[in-house]
Protein backbone atom coordinates (compact mmCIF):
# COMPACT_ATOMS: atom_id res chain seq x y z
CA UNK A 1 0.00 0.00 0.00
CA UNK A 2 2.73 2.35 0.81
CA UNK A 3 4.71 2.35 -2.76
CA UNK A 4 1.13 2.57 -4.25
CA UNK A 5 0.31 5.85 -1.78
CA UNK A 6 3.89 7.49 -2.99
CA UNK A 7 3.14 7.03 -6.52
CA UNK A 8 0.26 8.64 -6.10
CA UNK A 9 2.35 12.33 -4.75
CA UNK A 10 3.14 13.05 -8.54
CA UNK A 11 -0.33 13.57 -9.54
CA UNK A 12 -3.69 11.94 -10.85
CA UNK A 13 -2.63 8.17 -11.74
CA UNK A 14 -4.37 5.41 -13.90
CA UNK A 15 -4.23 2.11 -12.44
CA UNK A 16 -2.46 0.34 -15.12
CA UNK A 17 0.15 2.53 -15.01
CA UNK A 18 0.39 1.77 -11.28
CA UNK A 19 1.27 -1.82 -11.80
CA UNK A 20 3.50 -1.13 -14.60
CA UNK A 21 5.85 1.72 -12.59
CA UNK A 22 5.65 -0.26 -9.34
CA UNK A 23 6.56 -3.79 -11.21
CA UNK A 24 9.49 -1.94 -12.61
CA UNK A 25 10.34 0.03 -9.26
CA UNK A 26 10.35 -3.74 -7.50
CA UNK A 27 12.50 -5.15 -10.38
CA UNK A 28 10.06 -8.00 -10.90
CA UNK A 29 11.01 -10.68 -12.83
CA UNK A 30 8.82 -11.69 -16.17
CA UNK A 31 7.52 -14.59 -14.00
CA UNK A 32 6.51 -12.66 -11.60
CA UNK A 33 4.60 -10.07 -13.23
CA UNK A 34 3.11 -12.76 -15.57
CA UNK A 35 2.22 -15.38 -12.16
CA UNK A 36 -1.62 -15.87 -12.11
CA UNK A 37 -4.55 -16.16 -9.59
CA UNK A 38 -5.62 -19.57 -9.69
CA UNK A 39 -8.43 -18.18 -11.77
CA UNK A 40 -6.38 -17.67 -14.26
CA UNK A 41 -8.09 -14.28 -14.89
CA UNK A 42 -5.47 -11.80 -13.76
CA UNK A 43 -2.18 -11.85 -12.29
CA UNK A 44 -1.30 -11.69 -9.01
CA UNK A 45 0.45 -8.89 -8.55
CA UNK A 46 -2.03 -6.44 -10.80
CA UNK A 47 -4.76 -8.10 -8.07
CA UNK A 48 -2.42 -6.77 -5.26
CA UNK A 49 -1.98 -3.35 -6.34
CA UNK A 50 -5.71 -2.80 -7.26
CA UNK A 51 -6.36 -3.81 -3.54
CA UNK A 52 -3.79 -1.52 -2.44
CA UNK A 53 -5.65 1.22 -4.68
CA UNK A 54 -9.19 -0.17 -2.90
CA UNK A 55 -7.88 0.04 0.68
CA UNK A 56 -6.37 3.39 0.67
CA UNK A 57 -9.22 4.69 -0.74
CA UNK A 58 -11.79 3.17 2.41
CA UNK A 59 -9.63 4.95 4.36
CA UNK A 60 -9.74 7.99 2.94
CA UNK A 61 -5.76 8.62 1.56
CA UNK A 62 -6.60 8.58 -1.83
CA UNK A 63 -9.76 9.56 -4.15
CA UNK A 64 -11.01 8.21 -7.16
CA UNK A 65 -10.99 10.54 -9.98
CA UNK A 66 -12.11 9.30 -13.03
CA UNK A 67 -12.63 5.93 -14.55
CA UNK A 68 -9.58 3.46 -12.70
CA UNK A 69 -7.70 6.81 -11.80
CA UNK A 70 -7.16 7.87 -8.36
CA UNK A 71 -5.01 11.01 -6.56
CA UNK A 72 -4.18 11.41 -3.21
CA UNK A 73 -5.59 13.59 -1.10
CA UNK A 74 -4.57 15.75 1.82
CA UNK A 75 -4.94 12.96 4.33
CA UNK A 76 -2.87 10.79 2.31
CA UNK A 77 0.08 13.64 2.12
CA UNK A 78 -0.20 13.48 6.01
CA UNK A 79 0.60 10.03 6.10
CA UNK A 80 3.75 10.45 4.24
CA UNK A 81 4.90 12.95 5.67
CA UNK A 82 5.14 11.30 8.39
CA UNK A 83 7.39 8.69 6.83
CA UNK A 84 6.03 5.30 7.74
CA UNK A 85 7.89 2.67 7.07
CA UNK A 86 5.01 0.12 6.33
CA UNK A 87 1.27 0.99 5.85
CA UNK A 88 -1.26 -2.00 6.30
CA UNK A 89 -4.89 -3.12 7.67
CA UNK A 90 -3.08 -2.31 10.99
CA UNK A 91 -1.71 1.05 10.24
CA UNK A 92 -5.07 1.94 8.68
CA UNK A 93 -7.10 0.90 11.35
CA UNK A 94 -6.68 4.70 13.09
CA UNK A 95 -9.20 5.91 10.39
CA UNK A 96 -12.78 5.85 11.53
CA UNK A 97 -14.08 5.02 7.52
CA UNK A 98 -12.11 2.71 7.38
CA UNK A 99 -12.95 0.80 10.75
CA UNK A 100 -15.94 1.09 9.91
CA UNK A 101 -15.56 -0.66 6.19
CA UNK A 102 -13.40 -3.27 8.07
CA UNK A 103 -16.11 -6.11 8.05
CA UNK A 104 -16.17 -5.70 4.13
CA UNK A 105 -12.12 -4.81 3.56
CA UNK A 106 -10.47 -6.71 6.49
CA UNK A 107 -11.49 -10.22 6.41
CA UNK A 108 -8.35 -12.03 7.47
CA UNK A 109 -9.39 -13.64 10.26
CA UNK A 110 -13.03 -13.74 9.77
CA UNK A 111 -13.90 -11.87 13.20
CA UNK A 112 -12.88 -8.46 12.38
CA UNK A 113 -9.76 -9.10 14.47
CA UNK A 114 -6.42 -7.52 14.17
CA UNK A 115 -3.83 -8.99 12.17
CA UNK A 116 -0.50 -9.13 11.42
CA UNK A 117 2.11 -10.93 9.33
CA UNK A 118 1.92 -12.98 6.53
CA UNK A 119 -1.85 -12.93 6.46
CA UNK A 120 -1.70 -9.23 6.44
CA UNK A 121 -0.60 -8.80 3.17
CA UNK A 122 -2.68 -11.03 1.44
CA UNK A 123 -5.58 -10.08 -0.46
CA UNK A 124 -9.46 -10.35 -0.16
CA UNK A 125 -9.20 -12.64 -3.30
CA UNK A 126 -6.41 -14.32 -2.13
CA UNK A 127 -8.25 -15.23 1.34
CA UNK A 128 -11.45 -16.50 -0.65
CA UNK A 129 -9.58 -18.79 -2.47
CA UNK A 130 -6.90 -20.09 0.24
CA UNK A 131 -10.24 -20.91 1.94
CA UNK A 132 -11.79 -22.25 -1.01
CA UNK A 133 -8.44 -24.66 -0.72
CA UNK A 134 -9.06 -25.77 2.33
CA UNK A 135 -12.31 -26.59 1.92
CA UNK A 136 -11.58 -28.41 -0.84
CA UNK A 137 -8.82 -30.72 0.97
CA UNK A 138 -11.49 -31.49 3.98
CA UNK A 139 -13.75 -32.67 1.21
CA UNK A 140 -11.13 -34.72 -0.35
CA UNK A 141 -10.00 -36.23 2.96
CA UNK A 142 -13.73 -36.81 3.60
CA UNK A 143 -14.21 -38.72 0.28
CA UNK A 144 -11.37 -41.12 0.59
CA UNK A 145 -12.24 -41.95 4.04
CA UNK A 146 -15.88 -43.16 2.55
CA UNK A 147 -14.18 -45.00 -0.06
CA UNK A 148 -12.06 -46.78 2.21
CA UNK A 149 -15.02 -48.24 4.10
CA UNK A 150 -17.40 -48.57 1.42
CA UNK A 151 -17.35 -52.15 -0.34
CA UNK A 152 -14.30 -53.26 -2.64
CA UNK A 153 -16.47 -53.29 -5.65
CA UNK A 154 -17.91 -50.11 -5.07
CA UNK A 155 -13.81 -48.84 -5.99
CA UNK A 156 -13.99 -50.19 -9.05
CA UNK A 157 -17.57 -48.37 -9.82
CA UNK A 158 -16.38 -45.12 -8.92
CA UNK A 159 -13.26 -45.58 -11.46
CA UNK A 160 -15.68 -46.59 -14.33
CA UNK A 161 -18.05 -43.14 -12.72
CA UNK A 162 -14.71 -41.04 -13.16
CA UNK A 163 -13.45 -42.11 -16.22
CA UNK A 164 -17.33 -41.60 -18.10
CA UNK A 165 -16.94 -38.17 -16.82
CA UNK A 166 -13.92 -37.22 -18.03
CA UNK A 167 -15.19 -38.21 -21.19
CA UNK A 168 -13.45 -41.82 -21.41
CA UNK A 169 -15.42 -44.98 -22.57
CA UNK A 170 -18.65 -43.89 -24.49
CA UNK A 171 -21.28 -44.88 -21.75
CA UNK A 172 -21.96 -46.40 -18.22
CA UNK A 173 -23.19 -49.94 -19.95
CA UNK A 174 -19.81 -50.30 -22.29
CA UNK A 175 -17.54 -49.08 -19.65
CA UNK A 176 -18.72 -51.45 -16.84
CA UNK A 177 -18.63 -54.52 -19.24
CA UNK A 178 -15.08 -53.15 -19.62
CA UNK A 179 -14.22 -52.99 -16.21
CA UNK A 180 -15.91 -56.17 -15.18
CA UNK A 181 -12.95 -58.36 -16.35
CA UNK A 182 -11.36 -57.95 -12.61
CA UNK A 183 -7.67 -59.74 -12.16
CA UNK A 184 -8.12 -60.38 -16.41
CA UNK A 185 -3.81 -61.10 -16.52
CA UNK A 186 -3.17 -58.41 -14.19
CA UNK A 187 -4.96 -56.27 -15.27
CA UNK A 188 -8.11 -54.60 -13.46
CA UNK A 189 -9.71 -53.01 -16.28
CA UNK A 190 -9.67 -51.86 -19.61
CA UNK A 191 -12.02 -48.71 -20.94
CA UNK A 192 -12.24 -47.88 -24.13
CA UNK A 193 -10.74 -44.05 -25.51
CA UNK A 194 -12.81 -44.33 -28.22
CA UNK A 195 -15.84 -45.49 -29.59
CA UNK A 196 -14.61 -48.29 -31.85
CA UNK A 197 -12.11 -49.74 -29.65
CA UNK A 198 -9.32 -48.79 -31.56
CA UNK A 199 -7.24 -47.39 -28.54
CA UNK A 200 -7.55 -48.90 -25.08
CA UNK A 201 -6.67 -47.82 -21.32
CA UNK A 202 -5.38 -50.65 -19.26
CA UNK A 203 -6.23 -49.95 -15.46
CA UNK A 204 -4.45 -51.62 -12.40
CA UNK A 205 -7.18 -50.42 -9.28
CA UNK A 206 -5.57 -50.57 -5.62
CA UNK A 207 -7.59 -49.82 -2.54
CA UNK A 208 -4.96 -49.31 0.31
CA UNK A 209 -5.03 -47.28 3.23
CA UNK A 210 -3.00 -44.37 3.39
CA UNK A 211 0.68 -45.10 4.34
CA UNK A 212 0.36 -49.01 2.58
CA UNK A 213 2.32 -47.35 -0.28
CA UNK A 214 2.74 -48.44 -3.66
CA UNK A 215 6.13 -49.74 -4.02
CA UNK A 216 7.90 -50.41 -7.34
CA UNK A 217 7.49 -53.81 -7.63
CA UNK A 218 3.56 -53.37 -8.37
CA UNK A 219 4.83 -51.00 -11.17
CA UNK A 220 6.71 -53.62 -12.95
CA UNK A 221 3.97 -56.14 -12.56
CA UNK A 222 1.50 -54.05 -14.28
CA UNK A 223 3.77 -53.02 -16.63
CA UNK A 224 4.43 -56.96 -17.50
CA UNK A 225 0.81 -57.01 -17.77
CA UNK A 226 0.65 -54.50 -20.11
CA UNK A 227 3.09 -56.22 -22.46
CA UNK A 228 0.69 -59.44 -22.32
CA UNK A 229 -1.76 -57.19 -23.52
CA UNK A 230 0.15 -55.66 -26.26
CA UNK A 231 -0.84 -52.55 -24.78
CA UNK A 232 0.99 -49.21 -25.24
CA UNK A 233 -0.32 -47.57 -21.85
CA UNK A 234 -1.86 -48.19 -18.42
CA UNK A 235 -3.18 -46.24 -15.62
CA UNK A 236 -2.59 -47.15 -12.21
CA UNK A 237 -5.08 -46.08 -9.14
CA UNK A 238 -4.67 -45.89 -5.72
CA UNK A 239 -5.96 -44.38 -2.55
CA UNK A 240 -2.52 -44.43 -1.26
CA UNK A 241 0.29 -43.35 -2.29
CA UNK A 242 3.24 -44.27 -4.35
CA UNK A 243 6.91 -44.58 -3.23
CA UNK A 244 9.68 -42.49 -4.88
CA UNK A 245 11.00 -45.89 -6.29
CA UNK A 246 7.43 -46.73 -8.04
CA UNK A 247 7.95 -43.23 -9.53
CA UNK A 248 11.04 -43.50 -10.87
CA UNK A 249 10.33 -46.88 -12.30
CA UNK A 250 7.22 -45.49 -13.71
CA UNK A 251 8.74 -42.80 -15.68
CA UNK A 252 11.50 -44.76 -17.21
CA UNK A 253 9.89 -47.86 -18.39
CA UNK A 254 8.91 -47.58 -22.34
CA UNK A 255 5.45 -47.48 -21.96
CA UNK A 256 3.06 -44.96 -20.24
CA UNK A 257 1.95 -45.37 -17.21
CA UNK A 258 -0.04 -42.60 -15.41
CA UNK A 259 0.22 -42.88 -11.53
CA UNK A 260 -2.81 -41.73 -9.53
CA UNK A 261 -2.56 -41.41 -5.80
CA UNK A 262 -5.09 -40.92 -3.00
CA UNK A 263 -4.90 -37.17 -3.51
CA UNK A 264 -5.36 -36.68 -7.18
CA UNK A 265 -7.87 -38.96 -7.45
CA UNK A 266 -9.83 -37.20 -4.61
CA UNK A 267 -9.15 -33.82 -6.54
CA UNK A 268 -10.77 -35.40 -9.90
CA UNK A 269 -14.06 -36.41 -8.11
CA UNK A 270 -13.93 -33.03 -7.17
CA UNK A 271 -13.62 -31.22 -10.08
CA UNK A 272 -15.55 -33.76 -12.12
CA UNK A 273 -18.34 -33.81 -9.39
CA UNK A 274 -17.97 -37.62 -8.98
CA UNK A 275 -19.04 -38.46 -5.36
CA UNK A 276 -20.18 -34.89 -4.30
CA UNK A 277 -22.11 -31.94 -5.55
CA UNK A 278 -22.36 -28.05 -5.61
CA UNK A 279 -23.61 -27.02 -2.65
CA UNK A 280 -23.62 -23.39 -3.14
CA UNK A 281 -22.19 -20.86 -5.56
CA UNK A 282 -20.86 -17.71 -4.53
CA UNK A 283 -20.44 -14.87 -7.33
CA UNK A 284 -17.63 -12.07 -6.79
CA UNK A 285 -19.08 -8.98 -9.21
CA UNK A 286 -17.52 -5.99 -9.29
CA UNK A 287 -17.93 -2.22 -10.46
CA UNK A 288 -19.40 -1.97 -13.47
CA UNK A 289 -17.69 0.67 -14.72
CA UNK A 290 -19.59 2.18 -18.38
CA UNK A 291 -22.91 2.50 -16.47
CA UNK A 292 -21.59 5.46 -14.43
CA UNK A 293 -19.71 6.46 -17.31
Amino acid sequence: MLPVLKLSRSGEVRISDAVQHLADELNLTPDERSELLPSGKQAVFTNRVNWAKAYLLKAGLIAATKRAHFVINERGRQVLAQSPARIDTKFLNQFEEFRQSRPVVDIEDGQGGDQSGPQDSRTPDEIIRLAHQRIEAALGQELLERILSAPPAFFENLIVSLLISMGYGGSAKDAGRALGKSGDNGVDGVIDQDALGLDRVYIQAKRYALGNNIGSGAIRDFFGSLDRHKAAKGLFVTTSEFSSSAKETAEYLSKRIVLIDGSTLAKLMIRYNVGCRIEETLYLKKVDEEFFE
